[in-house]
């Protein structure tokens, strides 16, 4: 939920703007005078301020002034009951987003509010965009001596070797994008940007202009040209995260372009052609998606000329205190930590059903919870619980709640995507856009979740 701050020193308006806002569904706060709102604006969190021109204690244009020194980025618009156009352009030049005169009407008040923030969205989606483009290739090691890691290392180096498009399988965790990134470095094209997209988290609607960008006036809010992610990633390597969860829609559309590499941008008419690898991956079993219907078989084809399964940690034991020696170094302050054998063999001897994800994050915890060096097995065992390997039992903190076993395959997922959402929202208190980045989607398509899934947000 985005969170808007009020400014104006007249309670009537406060309250009046503040009531349209709250029944948008936006957070509002409310200040009587700039001193507090800017005190309110240094504990972070405001996406957008509106702000009266005429205050006490500090002037609106002052304010505004002093806005733009602590957040750049931050959209504001001025309002004002004795507007006038050099007032405007004044504003205008400080940096407001926009100004607009009382009495305000609703609907102006709303359309400035949702462009607004739109607006800054896009803003941090372009400069995430441009950072990927000047990032130069890092090659992050997989790390693992294992058979099972080395034969795929060595078929990602032959992959790497061709501009032939790969899709990446394998269980969440497992290192699929670290693997994308790997065969990308070692490519003709590592000078060339790196582009990811989870397309699991891509709202439907946004499919298109995100993939292929968008024109200015394409639709409603759309405030200007914006380019999409096949065209950032022109020269280098697009990643396509959970492919298979593409609508059959976006699929007919992702075939289109990966025939030839042209495409136009949503509302233009320019074909714009680009040179970009297409690496894709997905955790589900993607020909049996195929077999059923819900991945088309002519877009599999396109995506699956070199295919590369990630293994498991069950399948690469041996790598299991490699890897935690190699992230007890990476996590934490830097200072080095070291793991006892004992210790290596306990860990070894665990289930890891969330595969190397898991194992990082519990590497993480051990250098948090403990200053032991080295760290032995009771230390293990007393921080991340009592666990051994048991292919007929599932953990305790892994078993299915009954209440998920009596229910349907999608009315489980649906639960158990509400109780995630649920807690993601407790933790970040209930801000949305700060949800949205946590959890990796944007926040029109996380809004679009709590309407579906019926999630009650706190007042």
């Amino acid at each position: 939920m985005s969170t808007i701050l009020v400014i104006d020193d007249e309670p009537g308006i406060r309250s009046a703007i503040r009531g349209i806002l709250e029944d948008e569904g936006y957070n509002a706060l409310v200040a009587e005078d700039a001193v507090v709102g800017l005190e309110l604006l240094d504990r972070g969190g405001i996406d957008l301020v509106f702000l009266d021109v005429w205050l006490p204690r500090m002037g609106g244009i002052e304010a505004l002034s002093e806005m733009k020194k602590r957040r750049p980025e931050l959209n504001v618009v001025v309002i004002s009951g004795h507007g006038n156009v050099e007032m405007a352009v004044r504003a205008i030049k400080l940096g407001a987003w926009d100004f607009i005169e009382k009495p305000l009407s609703i609907e102006r008040l709303i359309t400035t509010t949702r462009n607004a923030l739109e607006a800054s969205s896009l803003r941090r989606e372009n400069k995430v965009l441009r950072q990927q483009r000047r990032a130069p290739a890092e090659v992050e090691e997989i790390v693992g001596t294992s058979p099972a890691i080395c034969d795929i290392k060595k078929l990602a180096l032959q992959a790497a070797a061709t501009d032939a498009r790969v899709l990446v399988t394998g269980g969440a965790g497992t290192g699929k994008e670290l693997l994308a990134r790997f065969i990308h470095a070692k490519s003709g094209r590592a000078e060339g940007p790196f582009v990811a997209l989870n397309c699991a988290a891509m709202p439907e609607g946004l499919v298109e202009s995100e993939l292929f960008g968008h024109e200015k006036g394409a639709f409603t809010d759309a405030m200007a040209r914006r380019i999409g992610r096949f065209e950032a990633a022109n020269g280098g390597t697009l990643f396509l995260d959970e492919v298979a969860d593409l609508s059959q829609a976006a699929q007919a559309k992702l075939l289109r372009v990966l025939q030839d590499m042209r495409f136009e941008r949503v509302g233009g008419e320019e074909t714009v052609s680009v040179d970009v690898r297409v690496i894709c991956a997905t955790n589900k079993d993607i020909t049996r998606e195929v077999s059923e219907g819900r991945f088309r078989e002519d877009l599999y084809f396109r995506i699956a000329v070199l295919p590369l399964r990630m293994p498991s940690l069950s399948e690469r034991v041996a790598d299991i205190p490699v890897l935690a020696r190699h992230f007890l170094l990476l996590e934490g302050d830097g200072k080095p930590r070291r793991l006892g054998d004992q210790a290596a063999a306990a860990l070894a001897a665990r289930p890891w059903p969330g595969n190397v994800r898991e194992l990082k994050n519990a590497m993480e915890r051990l250098r948090v919870l403990t200053d032991e060096d080295p760290i032995e097995a009771a230390t293990v065992e007393r921080i991340l619980g009592s666990r051994e390997q048991d292919p007929d039992q599932s953990r305790e903190g892994d078993r299915i709640p009954g209440r998920l076993l009596a229910l349907g395959l999608q009315e489980a997922k649906e639960a158990f995507e509400k109780d995630y959402l649920a807690q993601k929202l407790k933790a970040c208190d209930y801000n949305i856009s700060r949800t949205a980045e946590a959890i990796g989607v944007y926040p029109s398509g996380l809004h679009a979740k709590i309407k579906k899934l019926g999630i009650e947000l706190k007042k």
